[in-house]
């Protein structure tokens, strides 16, 4: 974090910053909004069909919001769902000031990170009015500040994914995800239509925990997981015992 960026968050009082957890809340499809192609599009446009991780950042922040895309391009490289198959990434600016030309820069360094050029469909640099992009920063909870002396927006550091029909289902806080939490939070979003069998099994043997944002192991999970485990080992086991006898 560079000073600047210190002295605002310094000067900001705690309470006008941060992320409050609006689990199972809905975001508004009728906001509209201006792609990283210039194109006027609605939020929902980009729902209803996948899972999707929401970044909102600004695209001249000069650390913070470079370092959670960066992170985000990072977690997804060794998650092998792809972006505009299984998922969407969407990135809103909280800057009203930002242009399409800024969104469609900041695309093009967080693919260069990713290294899939080819998942570019899957990416989508938005930018906004100002009551399009409070109406959204308040809808999922994510509170910041901006200073006039510096120029800069006070912000905390987190992303969300959401339903394919735009409910909130988890939180991530901090620069960089778990690519095994990101995965999983994925595939619970999508209800099981994208990832694997282990996957699913994975699932039974976690819970996820709001205040840490991360899944954690579960007990109760973990004797689930291990019972189907058994239950497909013996339904395997009595396959082949009846095959043998066929034969």
């Amino acid at each position: 974090m560079n000073l600047l960026l210190a002295l605002v968050l310094a000067q900001a009082p705690a309470e006008s910053l941060g992320i409050d957890q609006r689990l199972n809340e809905t975001v508004d499809a009728a906001l509209a909004f201006r792609d990283d192609a210039g194109r006027e599009i609605r939020l929902g446009g980009l729902l209803g069909r996948r899972p999707v991780v929401l970044a909102p950042v600004y695209y001249a922040c000069p650390s913070l919001c470079q370092q959670v895309l960066n992170g985000l391009a990072k977690s997804l490289r060794p998650v092998d769902l792809r972006p505009g198959a299984d998922f969407d990434v969407v990135a809103f600016s909280i800057d009203p000031r930002e242009t399409p030309a800024q969104a469609e820069a900041a695309k093009a360094a967080v693919l260069r990170r990713y290294g899939r050029p080819e998942t570019a469909a899957g990416w989508h640099f938005l930018t906004g009015e100002e009551a399009a992009v409070r109406a959204l920063a308040e809808r999922i909870g994510f509170r910041y500040r901006y200073d006039a002396a510096t120029g800069q927006y006070a912000h905390a550091a987190g992303l969300m994914v959401l339903t394919p029909d735009g409910r909130l289902a988890r939180y991530f806080f901090g620069l960089e995800p778990s690519a095994r939490d990101l995965r999983l939070a994925l595939v619970e979003a999508a209800e099981g239509r994208i990832g694997t069998l282990a996957d699913r099994v994975l699932l039974f043997c976690l819970r996820w925990d709001p205040a840490k944002g991360r899944y954690t192991w579960a007990a109760l999970g973990a004797m689930r997981a291990g019972g189907v485990l058994t239950l497909l080992a013996m339904v395997a086991w009595i396959g082949r015992s009846l095959r043998r006898r066929r034969a």
